[in-house]
């Protein structure tokens, strides 16, 4: 018998919730998904769009007898939810999320579901847009992306398995990592990104001649800054929450630019094309799939 999920609740029906809800129910791997949220607005849009079957509240009757949960918030949310589900979750239900960092996902669960830790096996999907919203989900934006497992040593393998099998339904592919690892990794190949595009972008737009600016911007900078239009509440808690790798990061890149600004103003053109040169070389074959 293949993997089926009876009901399957999704606090935040956005862009990452909403996708896995639609890819789950295109895949015809789920009978139910109820949808949790702050806004009635963005709830009544998802029913309305198909991503959820009905709206629930954060009770008994909603959670106590879920197959899967998925917390698609931002992750400085996830600790009061966690504190809120609590009393009501059910002892077979496994619990997953969406967010991009993991460490801070582990410490709240431990505090706040210490009963249910065994079952929560924490999750992020390497799949995003700039936009956000129900109207932003799609059911294929997880489809060959990969999703990275954070499992704890406490985790049932049942729930792994639960957890892996709805991810790999949405088309993902699986990969596990140890949670102070992938926040490491992340902070230098996503976090560190968006703190630079948000920064050019900031930059620009405060000063007194930004029309200029913006009117002769072409494919470079919109190439380079279309991650500054991401939702910026999300990266305001990433940032927060991974500070520590991201400082070292950007303390990293910060000796770059170092390097570069002494080889501008010595006028040392072999030193920048070096640089260039390995830049290309490496993101050619990343982009070839060749160091993935």
């Amino acid at each position: 018998m293949g993997f089926r999920l009876g009901k399957l609740v999704v606090f935040g029906v956005g862009l990452i919730g909403g996708s896995f809800a639609l890819a789950l129910k295109q895949a015809g791997v789920v009978s139910e998904v109820v949808g949790i949220g702050r806004s009635r607005a963005t709830l009544d849009e998802a029913l309305r769009l198909g991503l959820i079957d009905r709206i629930g509240a954060c009770d008994a009757v909603t959670l106590r007898d879920a197959d899967l949960a998925l917390l698609a918030t931002p992750v400085g949310q996830m600790p009061a939810l966690m504190q809120a589900m609590a009393p009501f979750l059910g002892p077979h239900t496994a619990i997953t999320d969406g967010g991009s960092t993991k460490s801070d996902v582990v410490a709240a669960v431990r505090r706040f579901l210490p009963a249910h830790c065994a079952r929560f096996v924490p999750a992020h999907p390497i799949a995003g847009a700039e936009n956000s919203g129900a109207a932003a989900a799609k059911a294929d934006l997880y489809a060959d992306r990969k999703v990275v497992l954070t499992p704890l040593p406490e985790n049932d393998a049942d729930a792994i398995a639960r957890v892996r099998a709805a991810w790999a339904a949405c088309g993902a592919v699986v990969h596990e990592m140890a949670p102070a690892r992938h926040d490491q990794v992340f902070a230098a190949v996503s976090h560190l990104p968006h703190l630079l595009s948000f920064a050019l972008v900031h930059d620009l737009a405060r000063r007194e001649n930004r029309e200029e600016f913006f009117r002769f911007a072409a494919s470079g900078f919109r190439d380079f800054t279309r991650i500054a239009a991401s939702h910026p509440e999300m990266w305001r808690d990433i940032c927060i929450a991974n500070k520590d790798a991201l400082l070292g990061e950007l303390a990293q890149y910060q000796g770059q630019l170092e390097e570069l600004r002494r080889a501008l103003e010595g006028g040392d053109a072999a030193a920048l094309e070096a640089v260039f040169d390995e830049a290309r070389t490496v993101r050619r074959a990343w982009a070839e799939g060749k160091l993935s």
